[in-house]
């Protein structure tokens, strides 16, 4: 088998691995704050309410891309009935596609790097997490792999085939977040400085700067503002949107210095990804990766590349070491938004794993090829057990210790929504699982189904992702402080012990003797970190789930971590 033949083959096998990790368990981890909202947008879309914020949110491809997979599964256009896949499988789709991008320059690279690259994109811990994520990042790193992929092609041939798809590839940057200013500054620097590279070496550059050049730049800026404008209009439902993608800019700048919430420091990235052990939870740690893209970088400054193409990688690694230091230097951080340089510096580890190898031969090769693969399976144990959530060395370990008929279940669903985990971020806890059975189960009791009435009461609109599992419901109160000439709900969930008060004021002091209605605390539990969650219900409504058939009390009891309780007085 040719060489060509055995890259191509071998990136198969990575894409397959990279599905592996990225498809099954999707509805497994809890719906994070972040993606609820971007389901929410969502759900406008599909009641043609969507209109662009420049305020929040970000860009709406994601909006749009979540269509197809709808459509797909036979979702349609029913908000109610589409699941965690139906969203996620989109940036699933866009974290995969990280793979298969590389068969578009395994020639210009080698295919020893590509090879590489290919799988320590399949297994890395941070690009397996959120390419599971519903969120625009890892549309927004597909989207730019694709303008560099283009951009590198035209660089060689300068044929309008390759001017348009990076005019389309730059246009869905665009339209997907505004941080895409950051990866076109980085683009732009590091084409000047490979440019200015050309040139010092004696190498033409003339081809660059025709006239037909010219022509198509500005056919590919063309292809950019229309998919930009597209999108962002709403596809011309909102002339409004085009102007709001560019006003957008003012909140993102200001946001980025003011924001405390989301304040770390420069190393905050670095911090990440080379050693995170919170509590007693696994140290994690991609420093694997990063030693290698240091290497890399090193072969790329000394020209050691064999075949491979110079202007390329050098263009890769001005671009991700650039992009590393803006991000730095930028006070607003979440851990997400290291995807775009990070993925650059996994196409330097490719650089260099491979020119390691290539510096060895006899027993040593064989020496280094063993310890790449303890490297790989090392973070594929670490996406396996952060990402997909299966911890099954821990479960082999209880096996052998406590017997296989022994094992509880906290092996499986390990650190996805768990604060040891790196990339788990101010995340919803489990316990949301437990608020929506209850409110499933208590509906299916009551004579109104999911039209029974439900409130929640949380400060500052601080209830996401509660309206993504109360989504089958047709009339649901989100409120931030309590009304009193607000008739009460069967269910009532508020913010604990912020709004216990004034709810029970409403609740036995208000009604007239003879008029009170008796509640009983459901749950107590805590959403994410820093807000709790307590939640009511009626005895009426509790008694007719109690004697129904449909109710599930040891579950249930075991979800709830209070027992339930009549309210009798106000708490002290």
């Amino acid at each position: 088998m040719s060489s060509a033949k055995k890259c191509c083959v071998l990136i198969l096998v990575a894409t397959f691995v990279a599905v592996l990790f990225r498809v099954p368990r999707l509805d497994k981890r809890p719906m994070h704050t972040d993606e609820a909202v971007h389901a929410d947008k969502y759900r406008l879309l599909l009641e043609g309410q969507y209109r662009y914020d420049p305020h929040e949110y970000h860009g709406p491809t994601l909006n749009y891309m979540t269509l197809i997979p709808a459509l797909l599964s036979g979702a349609g256009f029913s908000y109610a009935h589409i699941n965690e896949y139906t969203l996620r499988i989109v940036p699933v789709f866009f974290g995969i596609m990280l793979v298969l991008l590389l068969l578009l320059i395994k020639d210009a690279i080698g295919p020893r790097v590509t090879v590489y690259a290919a799988i320590l994109t399949a297994v890395s811990p941070v690009l397996v997490f959120y390419s599971r994520y519903y969120i625009q990042e890892m549309l927004l790193v597909a989207f730019t792999f694709g303008f560099i992929i283009s951009g590198y092609h035209y660089f060689l041939d300068t044929k309008v085939r390759w001017a348009m798809p990076a005019g389309l590839f730059a246009g869905l940057m665009f339209a997907t977040k505004e941080t895409s200013v950051i990866a076109f500054g980085s683009i732009g620097l590091a084409g000047l400085c490979v440019l200015l590279l050309r040139r010092g070496r004696g190498e033409p550059t003339e081809h660059l700067f025709s006239g037909k050049v010219a022509g198509h730049i500005v056919l590919a800026l063309a292809v950019a503002v229309l998919v930009s404008v597209l999108f962002y209009s709403s596809f011309f439902a909102n002339p409004q949107g085009i102007l709001d993608s560019v006003r957008t800019f003012e909140t993102y700048f200001n946001r980025a210095g003011e924001n405390p919430v989301h304040i770390h420091p420069w190393f905050y990235y670095l911090k990440q990804l080379v050693f995170y052990q919170f509590a007693d939870g696994p140290i994690f740690t991609e420093i694997f990766i990063l030693i290698l893209a240091l290497a890399g970088t090193g072969f790329v400054v000394t020209g050691h590349v064999g075949q491979a193409s110079r202007d390329l990688l050098r263009f890769v690694a001005i671009y991700a070491w650039t992009m590393m230091l803006l991000y730095s230097a930028i006070p607003y951080k979440t851990p997400w938004c290291l995807l775009g340089f990070y993925h650059g510096l996994i196409l330097l580890a490719g650089v260099g794993a491979a020119g390691i190898l290539g510096m060895v031969s006899g027993k040593t090769c064989w020496m280094v090829k063993g310890i790449f693969l303890v490297g790989v399976i090392h973070l594929g144990w670490q996406s396996l057990l952060g990402g997909v959530g299966l911890d099954i060395p821990g479960y082999i370990s209880k096996v052998i210790t406590e017997g296989p008929g022994k094992v509880s279940d906290d092996w499986k669903d390990a650190y996805i929504a768990d604060s040891r985990n790196p990339w788990v971020y101010a995340h919803t806890s489990r316990n949301i699982f437990a608020i929506a059975d209850w409110a499933e189960n208590i509906a299916l009791a009551h004579p109104d189904k999911y039209a029974m009435h439900i409130q929640v009461i949380i400060p500052e609109k601080d209830y996401w992702p509660l309206p993504w599992y109360l989504r089958k419901f047709t009339r649901v109160g989100y409120w931030t402080m309590v009304h009193k000439e607000v008739a009460s709900a069967p269910l009532i969930i508020a913010k604990h012990p912020e709004i216990d008060a004034a709810l029970m004021h409403k609740l036995y002091e208000l009604p007239p003797p003879g008029q009170r209605q008796a509640y009983l605390i459901l749950f107590d539990v805590e959403l994410r970190p820093q807000l709790q969650l307590r939640g009511y219900v009626s005895n009426e409504a509790y008694n007719l789930w109690y004697h129904s058939d449909t109710r599930e009390v040891d579950q249930l009891m075991n979800q709830a971590q209070t027992e339930k309780k009549p309210v009798s007085e106000k708490p002290k």
